[in-house]
């Protein structure tokens, strides 16, 4: 399976660079097709999932304990590290700075009556901007996905996309056509999305260091950016989850936590705070109307519809990343530590970056909104660090979280797309290694041809998602019918009737130090410069 879904790669990066207009043009037009025809049932299906999810975590059936009896593998600081670095990806510090920049300066339709630039406009954009980051999009990574990729796993399937249909399809699924599709379709899918923020990586930083050193912007900076994560994330890979994986994630989560105190400092905690609570409570207030804004088509398909569908194509490999680190937490840990925590830490993570953009903005007209129309996302960041003090150092600072952070999605994905193409056990340590390589020589190969082939690629993800959105259908009800049979397994009902307490592992000791990798058994097309064109990368 990951053989085909290769050479499919293979076949579109050799088009884009021998053809980039006429696979342009297609792209776009399957792109086109995808928002307007299936852009309303994605924001259902993340709607839905949301709410079932929550619905689980809340019920008696959410005490099950996922994967067996074993305790978890991992202390929690280092199981939700690992979950919100691999999630997050590069967006956690380009789009923060700059999304929310975006909304400030052109309103979204549906705050049609704000008037941009306003004090309600910073509102405004940043609920706007936790839409597109929130509760729906981590749902439908890393719940219910994870969910069925663990039951499977307790009756000895492999971890591949295949195994989410396993409660429809029962033992067939292991050798079924239909299964072998579905594996390809979710390796292209996450393919695509992981080599489109390699690739636009290695043009933001290129452009910073540029930006701040007079370092020529030219592919071969670009081209040293890109081997540079890739080495760190074949690295991180090749030693394994217990190892590289999770150091990296923790080590990312250190260096956001003291970055974010340092803008806080240094810029206006009281607005970030203020804007926060003012934000957040709009998107609270308007979370099933802005979740579902149909209003304004084309807005829509550039905005909301396509972050969902980018995040909708990551959603079957997420499964198999959320599943693998999480064997022994129960599903309401599993829900309340991926679909409700990390989102509100991600939309503080946003008012901090994007909401100290916005004050620096209202303090000084243009000095942000300006670099970001002439630059595009990474004129953002930059601005927003020159604009404060210690510049220098915070700019430097954010590109390397940047580039750690895309390294931590590379590791995690490769590892991902070489499970998926493993029958049992652990997916060897050179196929590890290799995928992560072919993913940076992918994004390598198609900067070549300036951004418009990053673009096309991350169109193509959107396209790759109308079949997954498909496939993540079933888990509606198939779920909660796996969570209630686990129910009856582990005799929770009995043992609240009798008073007993369900014995509870040790869920947070550390314990990575004997821990090794051993099998499971028993998540814009327009140019980034315009204020309407969210289409660069996650």
């Amino acid at each position: 399976m990951t053989g085909a879904s290769g050479g499919i790669l293979a076949a579109f990066v050799i088009a884009a660079v021998a053809a980039p207009e006429f696979t342009g043009r297609w792209i776009n037009a399957g792109f086109t097709f995808a928002t307007q025809w299936f852009g309303l049932y994605w924001q259902l299906l993340l709607l839905v999932t949301f709410v079932i999810a929550v619905a689980l975590a809340v019920s008696p059936w959410g005490r099950v304990r996922l994967g067996g009896s074993a305790p978890p593998e991992y202390g929690r600081f280092k199981w939700v590290a690992m979950v919100m670095c691999t999630l997050l990806a590069g967006g956690g510090v380009f789009w923060a700075a700059a999304e929310p920049m975006y909304h400030f300066i052109s309103t979204p339709p549906f705050f049609g009556d704000v008037e941009p630039g306003s004090d309600e406009a910073a509102r405004a954009a940043l609920a706007q901007s936790f839409v597109h980051w929130g509760f729906l999009v981590w749902a439908v990574l890393g719940t219910l996905g994870a969910v069925v990729m663990l039951r499977g796993a307790e009756k000895g399937l492999p971890l591949r996309p295949r195994t989410l249909l396993y409660p429809l399809l029962g033992e067939r699924v292991r050798t079924s056509v239909l299964g072998s599709v579905v594996d390809v379709v979710c390796i292209i899918a996450v393919v695509a999305g992981t080599v489109g923020p390699i690739g636009f990586l290695g043009l933001q930083v290129s452009f910073g260091l540029s930006d701040l050193f007079g370092v020529p912007n030219t592919y071969a900076t670009q081209l040293a950016v890109i081997v540079g994560l890739t080495a760190v994330a074949v690295v991180s890979v090749a030693t394994g989850i217990n190892r590289g994986i999770q150091f990296l994630s923790r080590l990312n989560v250190v260096g956001a936590l003291v970055l974010m105190a340092a803008v806080l400092v240094l810029g206006s905690i009281s607005f970030v705070v203020t804007n926060f609570l003012g934000g957040f409570g709009v998107y609270l207030r308007d979370f099933v109307p802005m979740s579902l804004y149909q209003g304004d088509a084309a807005w829509a398909g550039g905005w909301t519809i396509f972050f969902f569908g980018w995040f909708l194509g990551y959603a079957p490999l997420m499964a198999i990343f959320i599943a693998r680190i999480s064997r022994g937490r129960t599903l309401r840990e599993l829900v309340g530590w991926t679909a409700i925590v990390p989102p509100v830490a991600t939309a503080f993570w946003f008012t901090v970056l994007g909401g100290t953009g916005i004050w620096l903005e209202q303090q000084d007209p243009g000095a942000i909104s300006g670099p970001l129309t002439d630059n595009g996302l990474p004129g953002a960041i930059i601005a927003i660090a020159g604009n404060l003090p210690l510049a220098s150092v915070l700019a430097v600072a954010f590109l390397v979280l940047t580039v750690t952070f895309v390294a931590t999605t590379t590791d995690s994905m490769a590892y991902s797309i070489a499970a998926a193409g493993t029958n049992h056990g652990e997916p060897e340590r050179a196929v590890r290694a290799g995928w992560a390589v072919l993913l940076g020589l992918a994004a390598a190969v198609l900067i070549s041809i300036g951004d418009g082939g990053i673009t096309a690629l991350q169109s193509f993800i959107v396209v790759t998602a109308v079949p997954v959105g498909l496939v993540m259908l079933p888990l509606l009800w198939t779920a909660p019918r796996i969570a209630q049979e686990m129910a009856r397994e582990q005799h929770l009902s009995r043992r609240r009737r009798a008073g007993r307490p369900l014995p509870v592992p040790r869920a947070d000791t550390d314990r990575d130090d004997a821990a090794t990798d051993e099998p499971v058994q028993s998540g814009p097309a327009m140019s980034a410069t315009a204020a309407d064109a969210p289409r660069t990368e996650r």
